[in-house]
């Protein structure tokens, strides 16, 4: 006698880590607070400051999902973002202004790439900039073309 298989597959539960009181009802909306609470966890930092990282990654996720009102690509695509960005460890200073509230749940859910930059990145950023500028400006002064002397630029 070969044994039965159940009728209907059984499939196991996904294990939301989650108070309830941060659960949303909807699978994806609960694992981004799950995936931005863990991302909020990724140092010991949180210790420090005494903040409930649930908490705190609900309300990012909320005002993300009040300002886009859906669970899109956009929405994904946002909370994506701002896990990387939270995790990144090179980048710790936003991840503590967030955890010190520097930095609130509505400003992070709102803010650009460029604004959740590190400091490092950001002066990389600007000098790419400036030398692009520089680059591309034309001399000041038209003066006699001569092959004598070059300017800088044309060295």
């Amino acid at each position: 006698r070969t044994p039965s298989s159940p009728l209907t597959p059984t499939f196991a539960s996904s294990i939301c880590l989650l108070a309830p009181c941060y659960l949303t009802g909807d699978s994806v909306r609960d694992k981004c607070v799950e995936m931005l609470s863990a991302a909020l966890k990724a140092d010991d930092d949180y210790k420090d400051y005494g903040v409930n990282c649930d908490k705190m990654a609900s309300e990012i996720e909320d005002h993300i999902y009040q300002e886009l009102k859906s669970t899109d690509m956009k929405y994904r695509n946002r909370v994506r973002s701002r896990i990387s960005n939270l995790k990144d460890p090179r980048n710790p200073g936003l991840r503590r202004n967030v955890l010190s509230g520097a930095i609130s749940a509505g400003l992070i859910a709102k803010m650009t790439a460029e604004e959740m930059a590190s400091d490092e990145l950001r002066e990389l950023r600007n000098a790419m900039t400036q030398e692009a500028i520089r680059e591309h400006q034309m001399a000041k002064t038209g003066g006699t073309t001569t092959d004598l002397f070059q300017c800088s630029k044309c060295k």
